[in-house]
């Protein structure tokens, strides 16, 4: 199918699935010149996707793809590769690579990479501050004149309430989106996994969903008094998600993420000391899940990301404590969100879309998540019913919780500007 696609093609038979416009029926799709267009010629090239789903393609807001500086774990090339097997087609990339995104020189050598090697769409972001060490800002405006949209220290939290009192107000009026990985320290030294009947039994260092909820607190109390917009990654916690939802009642300018891991694993699976499913946060308990699954149905959470984050096998294999923290989640987000979502009938399709492309564009201001007429054609071929084995990633590291698993839902077709970068079939 690779060389068959041409400039100008129409897609026909598909459910066509656009959060954007409310849009959920089979109809014609046509793309030319790598845009979106109201109708196709004559001699336009017809595909058949009787069977499959269209929708837009894919937006992580949170990956790691490691390069610079630790490309054993993964590449631009290996990880955006990974990305448009999943159906991404945009990923915002975090600055924890060795050297961190906190300066003009270091964006704009990964731009460089980006330009000759990403097989996606990669928007980078930046350091709230210098080396993600917490102390002073890194600095925003430069940043944003190399094209960063973002910034976070991602990996790190900032511990200081001033500091990120002043990175909401500076990002502001930078026009800069503000992330932040929510961890109090102070309770997290010694933490493993979460905190609970688990970690007793396995005897590992308890990870509170507190350390969590603290930050959550304070950054939607920061947000109010500014002013400015926050965005809160990974939330892992049922405390976390109803502090958010009364955040929102109360007027905050406020949004979170959710992880598939989050959505789907509880801290048992950590029973066989398996480093696979050892992660930041740590996956809770299924009061937790409950939680977040209501947060999505409601509003409350308005994004799902991958935080993809690849390690070798030389990295996890090792004992627990010793191993990082972290899988990758390009290949199975659809998959593993499809089953606990839409499968198990908690929300429709057009909201799992909405929650993978259309939302995080919105919030982002990118040109994605969405097949109106004269956007980027972007967009995913989806077999709902389709099962596989996740044997062979695509990503450089392998550390996945699904490997050789049996996954139900797979993206069979992923274009960028109307070409095709991946296919299954």
């Amino acid at each position: 199918m690779k060389s068959s696609i041409k400039k100008e093609f129409v897609v026909r038979n598909a459910r066509v699935v656009d959060p954007s416009s409310g849009l959920d029926k089979v109809c014609d799709v046509c793309v030319s010149n790598g845009v979106f267009v109201k109708k196709a010629s004559a001699k336009a090239q017809v595909v058949d996707a009787h069977g499959l789903v269209l929708a837009p393609g894919f937006v992580d807001m949170h990956a790691h793809l490691r390069e610079p500086g630790q490309t054993s774990k993964e590449t631009i090339a290996t990880g955006t590769a990974a990305a448009a097997a999943g159906g991404f087609t945009s990923v915002v990339a975090m600055p924890n690579t060795s050297p961190a995104v906190d300066s003009a020189s270091t964006v704009k050598l990964i731009n460089d990479i980006i330009a000759k090697t990403a097989k996606v769409k990669v928007y980078q972001s930046g350091c709230i501050t210098e080396g993600r060490k917490g102390e002073k800002l890194a600095p925003l405006g430069s940043l944003k004149k190399q094209g960063v949209i973002a910034v976070t220290d991602d990996g790190s939290c900032v511990q200081s309430s001033e500091i990120m009192r002043n990175a909401m107000v500076y990002a502001k009026m930078f026009g800069l989106f503000v992330m932040d990985h929510c961890q109090d320290y102070s309770l997290t030294s010694s933490g493993q996994m979460n905190e609970g009947e688990w970690s007793v039994r396995l005897g590992l260092g308890g990870w509170p969903s507190a350390a969590e909820d603290i930050i959550v607190a304070r950054d939607t109390i920061l947000a109010q008094y500014t002013k400015s917009h926050i965005h809160l990654q990974h939330i892992s916690s049922a405390l976390s998600v109803d502090l958010i939802r009364q955040a929102k009642k109360r007027g905050v300018s406020v949004s979170a993420e959710a992880t598939p891991h989050h959505i789907a694993l509880t801290d048992d699976c950590l029973k066989g000391y398996d480093t696979n499913f050892k992660m930041c946060p740590p996956v809770r308990t299924r009061a937790d899940i409950n939680a977040i699954i209501k947060g999505i149905e409601d509003g409350t959470i308005e994004v799902i990301a991958t935080d993809h984050a690849p390690h070798s096998e030389t990295d996890k294999d090792m004992e627990f404590d010793a191993a990082p923290f972290g899988i990758i989640g390009f290949e199975t987000a659809f998959s593993v969100c499809h089953q606990a979502l839409v499968a198990s009938g908690k929300i429709e399709l057009i909201r799992l879309i909405e929650l993978m492309s259309t939302r995080p564009a919105q919030l982002l201001g990118i040109d994605a998540g969405t097949l109106a007429e004269g956007k980027p054609a972007d967009f995913v071929l989806i077999n709902e019913r389709e099962e596989y084995f996740y044997n062979e990633p695509l990503s450089r590291s392998k550390n996945s919780p699904w490997l050789g698993k049996k996954l139900t839902g797979r993206v069979v077709s992923t274009f960028v500007d109307g070409k095709l970068i991946y296919d299954v079939r």
